[in-house]
């Protein structure tokens, strides 16, 4: 068995392991996305927080664009590369790093924009029953979670330093794991996605990001 064979097929075993787990108890708009986001609703359906400043302005604004800076810083590193001798013998993993988190984010927002699954402030009815939860296809378009993609795609650092600096590739790998959890469940506690949402997010980021990193896996022993 090569180096390489115990690393992908342990990969392949979590993220089928972790496709059943979502299938199975996490489906969206299931009872344990109501029994997580329920405690963010008042009475009358309103999500109390939507309007929060730390979770608009911090975390979906300041936060976001944080990230975007330090994925831009990658994009100039990377041009930078093929002016600055220093630099050269890195300008694969910079370049792959930096395209690998448009490729995902972008994968994410056209997943997104053609999704018929609405966010969860715009799937509560009140009836004289009381709160009743709509899944119509009528608003649409709130599956996966963009925001919290912008977090689980920093999951390409993890591969690309792998073989190079195992240290900084888990530093990667827990940053992405942080920010795209805390990032999604800002969302969720403003209503505007489930946990389901960012759980598949992070699972669509990681099978993409292992199944480009197989295809280009020669290219990382060469350096």
């Amino acid at each position: 068995m090569t180096p390489a064979k115990p690393f992908f097929l342990t990969h392949l075993s979590l993220l089928s392991l972790s496709l059943l787990l979502l299938i199975v108890f996490v489906p969206v708009g299931g009872s344990l996305d109501l029994q997580l986001i329920q405690p963010w609703m008042d009475q009358s359906g309103h999500f109390f927080a939507r309007a929060n400043w730390y979770l608009v302005e911090l975390n979906h604004r300041m936060v976001k664009n944080v990230v975007i800076a330090a994925y831009l810083s990658l994009f100039a590193v990377w041009l930078a590369s093929f002016k600055v001798s220093h630099l050269a013998s890195r300008r694969w993993h910079y370049g792959y790093f930096f395209w690998m988190v448009i490729i995902g984010t972008s994968l994410i927002g056209l997943l997104k924009s053609q999704s018929a699954h609405a966010c969860p402030w715009n799937m509560i009815q009140t009836t004289a029953q009381g709160l009743l939860w709509d899944f119509s296809a009528t608003h649409g378009h709130c599956f996966p979670g963009g925001h919290a993609s912008t977090g689980f795609a920093l999951i390409a650092g993890y591969f690309v330093f792998r073989l190079l600096q195992p240290a900084r590739a888990w530093f990667y790998l827990i940053a992405a794991l942080i920010l795209g959890f805390a990032m999604g469940w800002a969302q969720m506690m403003r209503g505007a996605h489930f946990l389901s949402h960012n759980l598949w997010t992070g699972w669509i980021l990681w099978a993409l990001n292992l199944g480009l990193y197989a295809l280009f896996y020669r290219r990382f022993q060469l350096r």
